[in-house]
């Protein structure tokens, strides 16, 4: 049974998801590119891509990795934060530092019942 808040965090976890995407693709081609007229480094984004259908359709599974891999975005946001030039490329990764954390504690809480849940089965059969 799924709880409330449990509902909340998922809906927090997929708009965080679609934010996180639409600022990978628009720092990368628009906003703050490497190169004049957008980089490569828009397909920074394609692992964000590929597991959205499956945050959309709560599988726990999918969720789980999802939850290792927001910490690659943390990683480069708090990279390029401290050493890109301009003011606004370091917002763009100041802004991405903030919704993968975001990301990582919706993905928290709405996993945590099942993951207590699992430990419960496993303390009744054991």
């Amino acid at each position: 049974m799924i709880t409330t808040r449990q509902q909340h965090a998922h809906f927090l976890a997929c708009i965080i998801l679609g934010l996180l995407i639409v600022l990978c693709i628009s720092w990368e081609m628009w906003v703050a590119p490497l190169r004049t007229g957008g980089s490569w480094m828009a397909l920074k984004v394609l692992p964000l891509v590929l597991p959205l259908r499956g945050v959309i359709r709560k599988d726990n599974y999918t969720m789980q990795w999802t939850s290792m891999l927001i910490w690659l975005y943390f990683t480069e946001g708090c990279v390029r934060a401290y050493s890109d030039k301009t003011s606004i490329s370091a917002a763009c990764a100041s802004l991405e530092i903030f919704l993968s954390v975001c990301y990582f504690a919706a993905i928290l809480v709405y996993l945590r019942p099942f993951k207590q849940a699992a430990k419960q089965r496993k303390i009744q059969n054991g």
